[in-house]
């Protein structure tokens, strides 16, 4: 759907937001518009012609997966940056207007990933007033090196260059993200840039977001009927409302599909919620289907002519890309067989679904971003789906919107707040909430991994021990950030343990696999002080993407291994129940409202066995994650003490180890995204 069809005009002032592979990318986008301005998103090598032609007021070049240096580096046209359009690079973008014009970029020494303080010089037009300490989401391995020549220093992140520019030029370029809400005050950067550096007028307006949806949909569907997949979530809910609003009561078949992995009564209040707004739903249970059911899938969805082979039964699997793709081929599959026992013609019925713009970009989708890496495949983007949006025979309203976004248009349909608030729940449901494992995540370098993790815990006492692995983690902090740690390590007594499993996270616009970091203490949690370690562990242990706190007192032994998990019946009662209970106690303290998602993930690990006994690992553990986002690109663990009471997340915890058969711990995760995603798979 573009821009002007939005808008409802012929004419508005343009950005064009070059797109380098970001994950952010359309939240750039989205963060221009909130300003009253119009885009246009293009590939990175559009020729500066075309942008002159175009009129364009700016060119905003975002972050990528890829280093400016590398042999591969993304071809661009450098006439961009002389066609006296104003420019602002983002994380990759500054990094290619640094060495566009003379300087140097490398591999860092470590890492810069999650909030982080920067100093920055208020007399230049970018921060015009703001102070100069701000606090910006920075997520980057690559760093300037040489400055660019004619370019000056406006802010650092210790002793890195996080900003550049070359005002007579009207070219900057940020290492940071502006665009999205964890840096403090990007909205205010965006705007000067907008309106004091490229002089736009903010003539640009969302107006009637829900007159242009039922637009959209009147003229991709025409006469025909879709066939709409409601999970009861609120953008299956807002999408079925604007089908049910825009075409005919006869054309919209609403299907419910129980996939075996939906939370304690979920599909019933789903149907009760869709007959209060009028729309008749079908409800399958398809349950047994999901559990046996494979697919053909190939190990790199990237990779063109890439070989499929048929997965193991879904029962069975423990990839987490492979269990995605299962259950979205699946739900094809299962809205298939429906087709045809209601005597339809395929080809006569559109798949309708409530796909989002952070689905497209996580699942690398085209539709989405030219170069962005796949951080996880999404049950609305899977290679089915894929195959029929290229048939013109998809239809999803919401594409181009963000959650908060839909919330506006869900409120615009009048639908009620109990639907239109609801916390999100994936369309895989709780089988991507089991973490499967068969053997334990130890690749080769576990044992340094570990060593680096107990180095920056105790880092009060490793100081005292000169050693390589104590001046990597040095290196990898400013000054200050060692006088915090140290200070920090003096007063907490925790203990640090490497788990042997793997979750996936986003780092530098790239997806990871990597280890959990599980801090553990006989006293009560500092919360203040385990979220400062939360930001810092990650950016030094780079084979870390996240950070729990277990509960029950110091881990005094090592993991070494796993409970063998599959999605079995009885593994999934387990989770369901734990989900009821700390969600029910978050119900209860009035504070739902507080928090943007609550996963809760069920992981293969058993603590407290004394390896002297050898008994076997056979219990599961259990991780709480309040998780608070406007996007969903990007978000912050909910700190207990001042996102949501402690005396709530102790219950939770209490309630869980005493009510859940079969649980050695409850952990709480505190990982931002990046560098972890909200699920863990």
């Amino acid at each position: 759907m573009s821009s002007q069809i939005a808008n409802g005009t012929g004419y508005s002032e343009k950005v064009a937001i070059l797109d380098a592979g970001a994950q952010y990318g359309k939240v750039i986008d989205r963060r221009i518009r909130e300003l009253s301005v119009d885009t246009e998103f293009l590939a990175l090598n559009t020729k500066a012609s075309e942008l002159k032609e175009k009129q364009f007021k700016a060119i905003i070049i975002s972050g990528g997966p890829n280093s400016v240096y590398s042999e591969n580096a993304l071809a661009f046209d450098p006439e961009i940056f002389h066609c006296k359009i104003p420019v602002l690079g983002i994380c990759y973008g500054m990094q290619m207007i640094n060495q566009e014009f003379g300087g140097t970029v490398k591999k860092s020494e470590g890492r810069e990933d999650g909030q982080l303080r920067v100093t920055v010089e208020t007399n230049c037009p970018l921060f015009k007033g703001l102070s100069s300490e701000q606090t910006v989401l920075l997520t980057h391995g690559d760093s300037v090196d040489v400055l660019a020549n004619g370019f000056a220093v406006v802010a650092r992140s210790g002793t890195t260059v996080a900003a550049i520019a070359n005002q007579k030029l009207g070219i900057y370029g940020v290492q940071f993200h502006p665009e999205v809400d964890l840096t403090e005050n990007g909205t205010a950067m965006m705007k000067n840039f907008l309106y004091d550096i490229a002089k736009c007028k903010g003539i640009f307006s969302l107006q009637c977001r829900k007159e242009s949806c039922v637009k959209y949909i009147r003229e991709t569907v025409g006469n025909h009927k879709v066939l709409m997949l409601v999970s009861g979530g609120v953008d299956s809910t807002v999408c079925a409302a604007l089908l049910h609003c825009a075409l005919k009561e006869d054309q919209v078949i609403a299907l419910h599909i129980d996939n075996g992995f939906m939370r304690q009564r979920e599909s019933a209040k789903v149907e009760e919620s869709l007959k209060k707004l009028g729309l008749k739903m079908q409800a399958v249970d398809a349950s047994h289907t999901f559990y046996n059911a494979t697919t053909m899938a190939s190990g790199d969805r990237n990779c063109i002519g890439a070989q499929k082979q048929k997965t193991r039964m879904l029962c069975q699997t423990t990839d987490p890309e492979e269990k995605r793709k299962i259950i979205g081929d699946t739900f094809m599959n299962v809205a298939n067989e429906l087709i045809a026992e209601m005597n339809l013609n395929p080809d006569d019925v559109f798949l309708g679904q409530g796909t989002l713009r952070p689905d497209l970009i996580e699942s690398a989708s085209e539709l989405a971003s030219h170069k962005a890496d796949a951080i996880k495949t999404h049950h609305n983007d899977t290679d089915l789906v894929r195959e029929l949006r290229k048939k013109g025979k998809v239809v999803e309203p919401l594409r181009d919107f963000h959650k908060d976004e839909v919330r506006l248009i869900g409120r615009s349909l009048d639908l009620p707040d109990e639907l239109v608030q609801r916390h999100p729940f994936p369309g895989p449901g709780l089988a991507i909430r089991v973490i499967c494992a068969e053997e334990p995540y130890m690749e080769k370098d576990f044992a340094e991994s570990g060593i680096i993790l107990r180095i920056i815990v105790d880092f009060a006492n490793a100081i005292k021990k000169p050693s390589t692995l104590l001046n990597k983690v040095k290196n990898g902090m400013s000054e200050e950030e060692q006088g915090r740690l140290l200070k920090t390590t003096l007063s907490a007594d925790l203990s640090a343990t490497l788990l042997p499993v793997k979750t996936v996270g986003v780092q530098g616009d790239c997806r990871t696999y990597s280890y959990v970091a599980g801090l553990s203490s006989d006293k009560d949690p500092d919360w203040q002080q385990l979220s400062f370690l939360a930001q810092l562990i990650p950016r030094i242990c780079l084979n870390v993407n996240r950070v729990v706190f277990i509960f029950g007192g110091r881990i005094k032994e090592p993991i070494t291994d796993i409970t063998p998990t599959f999605l079995s019946q009885r593994v999934l009662a387990t989770l369901r129940s734990a989900d009821n209970v700390a969600n029910c106690v978050l119900h209860e303290s009035g504070h739902n409202s507080k928090i943007s998602q609550m996963p809760i993930i069920l992981v293969p690990l058993h603590f407290d066995r004394d390896p002297l006994s050898h008994q076997p690992s056979c219990q599961r553990s259990v991780v709480l994650r309040p998780f608070i986002t406007s996007d969903f690109m990007t978000g912050i663990a909910a700190v207990p003490g001042k996102h949501i009471p402690e005396e709530v997340v102790n219950k939770m915890a209490h309630e869980i180890k005493t009510c859940v058969p079969g649980i050695s711990r409850v952990m709480y995760d505190l990982t931002s995204k990046p560098p972890g995603t909200t699920e863990w798979e």
